[in-house]
């Protein structure tokens, strides 16, 4: 395929993508082929792989054709404009596949071999989305251990307490649910003569390392969420004692009073 430009651009969509009608529609009318967890679209100039969990990877695409080819898929402007991107070069002149400076070199035009760099490109973006999702819980309630460490106590209610526990809840669903895609695709179980051109991408985008880091975040979310759960548990066992006292003094004070009439008689 003859290329119109050496541009290289992916964008994450994320759920806005994922609410659309099925990939049905892009293979009947935008000329599209499925493998596996990725669909193949032929566009003006270039092509677009578009990937099940919200990731469009466009490959010689330029800005219009890009935003003709999103405009199609009913997105609002503010929504693309909105996505998160990164941006790359390429070229297919090499004697072996490598990444330098954000260029792509490939040896040959072979669609899967784009769709191999695509894998890693689209893994890489989706990760940041999860990092930064990560990242941002364990900051919002970055104050709740400094604070049971000073006072011994969360100056917070059982039902807030119980609506933190479930943001942390469904933040950590959210990633682990999705967790499997940061695996290697399954794509290469059926070609595996690609994996390698992935696992260059894959090394330069730092996707492992960060799969890791990312595990110790989730980590500090399981910790921070057991430790929450602990403060619920300490609560409502104190009320529990505290109502037990307090029904003890009233059954001493009813006693007392009865013991007291009984001598006036």
């Amino acid at each position: 395929m003859v290329f119109s430009n050496d541009r290289l651009s992916a964008f994450n969509l994320g759920d806005v993508l994922l609410a659309l009608p099925g990939e049905q529609d892009l293979l009947n009318n935008i000329r599209g082929a499925r493998y596996r967890d990725a669909v193949l679209v032929s566009l003006p100039g270039g092509e677009a792989w578009v990937f099940d969990y919200g990731v469009v990877v466009f490959w010689a695409v330029d800005e219009d054709e890009r935003q003709a080819f999103l405009n199609s898929l009913q997105l609002d402007n503010a929504i693309i404009e909105g996505a998160r991107q990164e941006h790359f070069r390429f070229t297919t002149s090499g004697q072996e596949v490598r990444i330098h400076q954000d260029t792509i070199t490939l040896t040959d035009d072979n669609p899967l071999t784009r769709l191999a760099i695509s894998h890693a490109l689209a893994q890489s973006l989706k990760l940041t989305e999860y990092e930064l999702q990560a990242q941002g819980t364990i900051q919002n309630h970055s104050n709740l251990p400094e604070a049971l460490a000073t006072t011994g106590k969360i100056a917070l209610s059982r039902s807030e307490i119980a609506k933190i526990r479930g943001r942390l809840f469904s933040t950590k669903s959210d990633i682990i649910l999705h967790y499997g895609l940061l695996d290697t695709p399954d794509f290469f179980w059926e070609y595996p003569e690609f994996e390698s051109t992935y696992n260059i991408a894959a090394r330069y985008m730092q996707i492992h390392q960060r799969v890791e880091l990312l595990s110790k975040k989730l980590e500090t979310i399981h910790e921070l969420f057991e430790m929450l759960a602990d403060e619920q548990k300490h609560q409502h066992s104190s009320f529990l004692e505290w109502i037990i006292i307090i029904l003890i003094a009233i059954e001493i004070i009813i006693f007392g009073a009865k013991e007291i009439q009984t001598l006036i008689q």
